[in-house]
């Protein structure tokens, strides 16, 4: 049964446990979709198996009646229930997707909090000869559907273990994890149907061109030739690159080949999407560029697992942030909770050309102060209430005749956090925690 579907949804709710196929008008010049030769077509359980194979294995999960809803490739709008399909027609004529089950019933699920992805004390250990490495320790956690969560830590955290791990390039030496309703360890590779992977190091081939990059990786995912031309367009746009379209990779700049890769990832429309590291060794405004991409993605209804040292950007995109430190979990919550976790209310920066040991120890001696760090020629002062303090630092640098180039009071942010959980900073120096 040849069937132009390029994507769906499957959408639940209690009865009898009949299942029906109804088809609608393609768009963009897909033709009909549904499963038969016209539109709104039904047809009974027993017929599903047979039109949309991937169905199959969970029609016992669902216990209940549900109704598959044909799409536009082109439309997006949010599912509101708790299970989804997305599928496309390969070249050959048959049906290719994948069942994405939220939750088990209707009655004990909660939309706004629907998790995607799930982790059970998750850990991997590499071992070479005697020496053994311990990359992630008894991690646990949830990634909601429809969130960007970010991965932060620094260099040798565990992150990108992690990610490898969710993007089955690596078994876990222990624990489990779930991408939608499959096991990770053993159903590999229907979630690598699911799943759209920006590595970290780029894969684009230099001397073929943006949208030869771009199809010859449709091809590989068996995307059909009819509406392949038409998704490389339409990611172009996005990526800003469709006056570039026909030129050598090698030709772009650095901003441009990883605004390419991300949309790469995303050409057969993923349910997640994983950007390791996307901005690392960008200019500030690649950087951005990148995020406004991402943000896009994300309101195209894509769940994104983001991981990066860079502070700033976890702060400007993700809904809810993970510090991961030496393969250890250490908290996970959003942004604005996790800078009001911290037991200091203010941050002071002064500037500085040079401090003396003196002058550190009658800073940290001075009462209402939490924690003084010197971060290379600024001064960052952790207190309750900056405004109230800075009087008594100042009469302090001018006691030690000590200049001040500069000062600012502002409101904790995620490095703070970062500072304050593991008194190490990102980047791997020393911080004094509050």
């Amino acid at each position: 049964m040849k069937s132009n579907i390029t994507m769906g949804d499957i959408r639940g709710s209690e009865g009898s446990g009949n299942v029906s196929a109804v088809g609608e008008e393609g768009g963009r010049g897909q033709g009909r979709r549904g499963g038969g030769a016209g539109p709104n077509r039904e047809r009974e359980a027993s017929a599903i198996p047979h039109i949309f194979p991937e169905i199959t294995p969970f029609l016992h999960i669902l216990e209940k009646s549900c109704t598959f809803i044909g799409r536009s490739a082109g439309t997006r709008r949010p599912v509101g229930d708790y299970i989804q399909y997305r599928a496309y027609e390969s070249s050959a004529g048959q049906t290719g997707g994948t069942v994405i089950c939220m939750a088990g019933t209707s009655s004990d699920r909660t939309t706004a909090q629907e998790s995607i992805i799930r982790i059970e004390h998750l850990s991997k250990v590499f071992r070479d000869g005697s020496r053994t490495v311990k990359a992630v320790d008894d991690v646990s956690f949830e990634v909601r559907k429809g969130e960007i969560f970010g991965l932060l830590g620094p260099n040798g955290a565990g992150k990108s273990t992690i990610i490898r791990i969710l993007t089955t390039l690596l078994r876990p030496t222990s624990g489990r994890a779930f991408v939608g309703p499959y096991d990770l360890v053993r159903q590999p590779e229907e979630i690598r149907r699911v799943i759209g992977v920006c590595p970290q190091n780029s894969t684009l081939d230099l001397e073929l061109t943006a949208y030869d990059n771009l199809d010859f990786y449709g091809n590989l995912l068996d995307i059909d030739p009819r509406i392949l031309d038409a998704r490389i367009r339409e990611l172009l746009e996005m990526a800003d690159l469709a006056d570039r379209a026909h030129a050598p990779v090698q030709t772009l700049s650095g901003g441009m080949r990883r605004k390419l890769e991300i949309v790469r990832a995303f050409i057969h429309r993923p349910l997640i999407l994983f950007l390791d590291e996307p901005t690392i060794g960008l200019d500030p405004e690649s950087r951005r560029e990148v995020w406004r991409q991402v943000t896009a993605l994300n309101e195209e209804e894509t769940t994104i697992i983001l991981t990066t040292h860079y502070m700033d950007e976890a702060e400007k995109l993700c809904d809810r942030i993970a510090f991961v430190d030496k393969g250890r979990l250490l908290r996970l919550d959003t942004t604005e909770n996790l800078k009001h976790s911290l037991p200091s209310g203010d941050v002071i920066e002064i500037g500085v050309e040079a401090v003396d040991d003196e002058t550190l120890a009658a800073l940290r001696a001075e009462s209402g102060l939490r924690s003084v760090e010197l971060r290379e020629h600024k001064l960052v002062i952790s207190a309750e209430n900056g405004s109230r303090v800075l009087p008594s630092i100042v009469e302090i640098f001018e006691k030690h005749a000590l200049p001040m180039t500069s000062i600012a009071i502002r409101s904790p942010s995620i490095e703070d956090v970062f500072i304050y959980l593991t008194g190490r900073r990102l980047d791997g120096g020393r911080g004094d925690r509050p």
